[in-house]
């Protein structure tokens, strides 16, 4: 069985993803996908940010940079915040 290269993160994606974030107005909550609900998104938004730069490098620990790719998605799918 091959080993499959998993995605890290620099911290300059990081920091281009916590810009894109903070450029835009965010609703309160957001129904994130079926499983996952956030009351206060800027929060959620602002500790995924946080748990991302203390584990960008860990291609065990990218659950943060899922999450955040995917609320990015469903606000430019909806074109909220611009």
């Amino acid at each position: 069985m091959m080993k499959e290269n998993k995605k890290t993160y620099t911290k300059e994606e990081i920091d281009e993803l916590k810009k894109w974030f903070d450029s835009r107005s965010l609703p309160q909550d957001m129904q994130i996908d079926k499983a996952a609900y956030t009351p206060r998104l800027k929060d959620t938004i602002n500790m995924l940010i946080e748990q991302a730069y203390i584990c960008y490098d860990n291609p065990k620990m990218q659950g943060c940079f899922f999450l955040l790719e995917k609320i990015k998605t469903n606000l430019e799918k909806n074109k909220a915040g611009e």
